[in-house]
């Protein structure tokens, strides 16, 4: 290797360093410590003690509220992201039209996305939903009896959950997208044939659109797994009513920040990691019967 290749390559090194530095202190360093601590038994302030996998088994077989957490988030997920890509696909298809105004109703739409992680979004949720709140106040309205939304666990999971569905503006978008990607003459050809808007939708756009739908969803069932900031400020930090909304990383941080378990909330981060990755490889696996690539011939 010539004097200069390699004087090219340093130059090339030192561009990229900031991001290497970046990856190796922020990602891959993080990563292989808080492996490491998952094994040890760790309070943040002496040294991490070798305990082998007895976090582990204090989590599987010693910990009732470790599987309420998992519950509770494997319902919020699975009643959440459904709930949430279906709703954001129906605003992508009533926006996805030629109006003047259609930039503007985008922009208001995504509004929520953009600030619905903060704690004052979650603020407002809880006066939104609380005993005296508009949400009350409306069922009132239609005659249906106040829901105690802090005080019933069901009730304040799917509180969380309406929150969720409430921030669809980035898969509304990214379905926009999706929708703009189709030509028209599909549409068209199939009107000729008589087909009527339902049979458009399940025959043209849904196939179409599937490459979409699974992005979407593998982005938006990560994402609700790593839901926290919500469920912290709505519960005020303890998961409650009765741990109805005691979401999985809402208990780790609970572990590892206020009972100093910090090896035991390692080692449930990385149980987190192995779920997520099970339920993405599923969806990936599944994504070969309903997922249309037109480069494949519609197969």
């Amino acid at each position: 290797m010539s004097a200069q290749t390699i004087k090219q390559n340093l130059r090339g090194y030192l561009f990229i360093s900031p991001f290497i530095i970046g990856f190796l202190a922020f990602t891959l360093i993080p990563i292989v410590t808080s492996l490491y601590l998952s094994f040890t038994k760790y309070n943040l302030f002496g040294a991490p003690v070798w305990i082998g996998l007895e976090n582990y088994q204090k989590m599987f077989t010693e910990d009732p509220r470790y599987w309420q957490s998992l519950k509770v988030t494997l319902i919020y997920v699975f009643a959440g992201v459904p709930l949430r890509l279906g709703f954001a696909l129906l605003i992508a298809i009533i926006l996805n039209t030629a109006s003047r105004a259609v930039g503007l109703y985008r922009t208001l739409f995504y509004l929520p996305s953009l600030i619905g992680g903060s704690v004052a979004v979650a603020i407002m949720w809880r006066n939104i939903f609380g005993d005296e709140g508009i949400v009350n106040i409306l069922l009132g309205l239609l005659g249906i009896p106040d829901v105690r939304w802090f005080g019933d666990p069901t009730a304040a999971l799917w509180m969380l959950i309406f929150l969720s569905v409430w921030q669809f503006g980035s898969s509304m978008l990214i379905f926009l997208a999706g929708l703009k990607g189709i030509p028209a003459t599909y549409y068209e050809a199939a009107s000729v044939d008589g087909a009527n808007y339902w049979q458009k939708f399940i025959k043209i756009t849904l196939p179409m659109l599937s490459p979409v739908i699974l992005f979407n969803t593998i982005m938006q069932t990560i994402a609700a797994f790593m839901t926290f900031v919500p469920a912290f400020i709505i519960s005020k930090g303890t998961g409650g009513p009765l741990d109805g909304t005691l979401l999985y990383s809402l208990y780790l941080f609970i572990q590892g920040f206020e009972f100093f378990n910090m090896g035991y909330a390692s080692a449930m981060a990385w149980i987190m990691l192995i779920i997520v990755g099970i339920l993405t490889a599923i969806i990936f696996y599944t994504s070969k019967f309903w997922v249309h690539y037109e480069s494949e011939g519609g197969k």
